[in-house]
């Protein structure tokens, strides 16, 4: 099982990007999916998830400008980032907890991170 982030790159202060992340391999199910960011010098941090129902969470310095969703047929979960700041910079990270085939558990995978940076 393999998860694939893509849609990083440079946006101006008040720009937007859109993050993707797919996941791929042998898989029964994905439960939760989300997105978590890591800046220089910092932990990483949750920034949003979403339910295989489509229920949400965000973090509170990203409400209202970003928004989480998915498309289950396509095992994908899209970030969308609006009004960008210059605190957004970090390395997105996907994240999934998914079961196998074959499996009775989920197991948390993560993506191999896209940069975000915001700057003038």
């Amino acid at each position: 099982v393999q998860l694939q982030a893509s849609g990083g790159g440079l946006v101006q202060p008040g720009g937007s990007l859109r993050l993707s992340c797919a996941a791929s391999g042998s898989i029964l199910r994905i439960d939760i999916m989300g997105w978590y960011r890591q800046a220089p010098g910092k932990q990483r941090e949750l920034v949003a998830v979403i339910t295989r129902g489509g229920s949400t969470n965000y973090a509170d310095s990203v409400k209202g400008r970003f928004t989480i969703s998915r498309d289950n047929a396509k095992n994908t979960v899209y970030l969308q980032m609006n009004i960008l700041k210059s605190e957004d910079t970090a390395v997105y990270y996907c994240n999934a907890d998914i079961v196998r085939s074959g499996a009775r558990y989920s197991t948390a995978y993560w993506g191999q991170g896209t940069q975000v940076t915001v700057s003038s």
